[in-house]
């Protein structure tokens, strides 16, 4: 067989291949009718037109690489190879999804868990009335505020929120995009105020007297946080029952009541899954939401395996098994990201173990505008709640975190093992530190005999060394005497522990006083 007719045969399974109807069957059509091409040695003719070809433009006829060997014929693939990268691509594309997609994944979980803890429409939200405990899954959650939180649909029309005085709370949609800060660092300065929020169909009148805010989708994470006061613990929770309202603007001349369902103590599960399901649940908000809500190329990748608006998602065997493995490999990154970071950036000293959470601000770009995507894995993997305050230096207030998985040696922390740390003299800190401990494989408050697993400046019985510093120790079983300076672990279980600051002071931002790192105790 000539060349010329090489060509032809190639030329008409192209043109057949025109009809197929889904990437799937085009997939499909490519590796049924790539040519078996076992052709003898081709002698070619040296064109009278010939000009010098640089190598690195070529194909060699094989190619060893690390999906084995790679063949050709004068740049054309067999059908070996054919299936081999696609099998590849669609396997890469299932790993980039899964870590690009984690925040889509993350507020599909988020609304499930507020259903599953009784929380069903925009005027009821849950309250932590007496602290979030390790009952729930929760990212990174914590026991020291208390949390008012819901899940707004919008689809009905705009819905009014009337925000009570002195709290800090934000809007993300369901993309976990920031769409609005409310209190303290919002428009309405810790005052309080009327936010009126328009779906993003919305093109009726707007009323005077709100803070108006637009989202991009109509399901929206709703968050406050209330905090005590020196006099009443429970001075945030009777302020929120007092004056947090929720409710559509049609019924604006007569809201009905907000109703508030107690989380605490409450078993409800919040994070997204790490398997197949992963898909499954980046498919549902796909459908339910407008595409203009979500960036091109986050919706071409899902496109590519088999997600896409208006289509039911049913990938065939092979692609079921390509994602299956796809999402393992992709959990398994962002745990590598989260608990094993290269980025030396991530480090809040150098010469320690703690590192921060949240680098690259809310956007998470850093300079010459580059999208840092292994921090943007990593804090969703992590955490939640997406707002610009998290990135502002505020001397005295808010609050700044830092996390470690490991100790001075830079070992995991093992549960059944015992270590201490110690918290310098003279913690520059407005109003208390803390140290919460969290399970590796929920990212939420470890579950221990202990209902708040965790340690802070202001327990009570918190014994103080005589040179002003504190130590604290972690393990299955208390040193004697240090009961009070003790978090349990569990033996059999890694763990990972959150270091809070809430009012910050100058010496934490520029680093003139050091938190130690986790000693093993032998």
């Amino acid at each position: 067989m000539n060349r010329n007719s090489i060509y032809s045969v190639i030329a008409v399974v192209a043109i057949a291949g025109t009809g197929c109807n889904s990437p799937e069957s085009d997939r499909a059509t490519a590796q049924t009718n790539a040519p078996e091409m076992d052709l003898p040695d081709r002698p070619i003719a040296e064109p009278k037109y010939a000009t010098q070809i640089p190598a690195s433009i070529t194909t060699p006829d094989e190619i060893e690489t690390r999906l084995g060997k790679l063949e050709f014929f004068d740049g054309m693939p067999n059908e070996n190879t054919v299936q081999l990268v696609y099998d590849n691509l669609d396997f890469q594309r299932g790993v980039n999804a899964f870590l690009n997609a984690i925040p889509i994944a993350s507020m599909y979980a988020m609304r499930a868990g507020i259903r599953e803890a009784g929380v069903t429409s925009n005027n009821m939200v849950g309250i932590t009335e007496d602290l979030l405990d390790s009952r729930s899954l929760f990212l990174t959650g914590n026991t020291t505020t208390y949390y008012v939180i819901n899940w707004l649909d919008l689809k009905d029309g705009p819905v009014v929120v009337d925000v009570p005085p002195n709290v800090l709370g934000f809007l993300d949609d369901f993309a976990f995009h920031y769409v609005a800060d409310m209190g303290m660092v919002g428009p309405d300065k810790g005052k309080g105020g009327k936010y009126l929020l328009l779906p993003p169909s919305y093109d009726g009148d707007v009323p005077e007297g709100y803070f108006v805010v637009k989202s991009p989708t109509y399901g929206n994470w709703f968050l406050l946080r209330a905090f005590p006061s020196k006099d009443d613990p429970q001075a945030g929770v009777k302020s929120m029952k007092k004056h947090l309202q929720i409710y559509a603007l049609a019924d604006a001349d007569n809201p009905p009541p907000t109703q508030f369902i107690n989380w605490s103590g409450k078993h409800f599960n919040t994070i997204h899954s790490n398997d197949f399901t992963f898909f499954e649940e980046v498919n549902a908000v796909i459908q339910e939401e407008p595409s203009a809500a979500f960036d091109p190329e986050t919706l071409g990748l899902l496109s590519a395996i088999g997600i896409h608006k208006g289509k039911p998602f049913q990938p065939d065997e092979r692609l079921k098994k390509l994602l299956t493995d796809g999402a393992a490999v992709g959990n398994a990154t962002a745990r590598a990201i989260l608990f094993a970071t290269r980025d030396k950036d991530m480090y809040y000293y150098p010469d320690r173990q703690w590192k921060t959470p949240f680098s690259g601000g809310y956007q998470f770009v850093r300079e010459n505008g580059e999208r840092w995507l292994d921090g943007r894995t990593l804090f969703h993997y992590y955490a939640t709640g997406i707002t610009p305050a998290m990135e502002v230096k505020v001397v005295g207030a808010g609050s700044q975190y830092v996390y470690t998985e490991r100790d001075s040696e830079k070992r995991y922390l093992d549960g059944g093992k015992t270590y201490r740390i110690t918290v310098p003299a003279q913690v520059p800190v407005k109003d208390f530190w803390s140290f919460m401990v969290y399970d590796s494989q929920t990212r939420s408050m470890l579950q221990t005999d202990s209902q708040f697993p965790g340690i802070d400046g202001l327990k009570e019985g918190l014994k103080i060394n005589d040179d002003g510093t504190t130590t604290v120790y972690f393990g299955p079983q208390p040193p004697e005497g240090m009961e009070n300076n003790w978090a349990q672990t569990l033996p059999g279980k890694s763990f990972n522990v959150m270091y809070r600051m809430y009012g910050p002071l100058e010496p934490w931002f520029d680093k003139t006083w050091k938190l130690g790192d986790f000693e093993l105790v032998e």
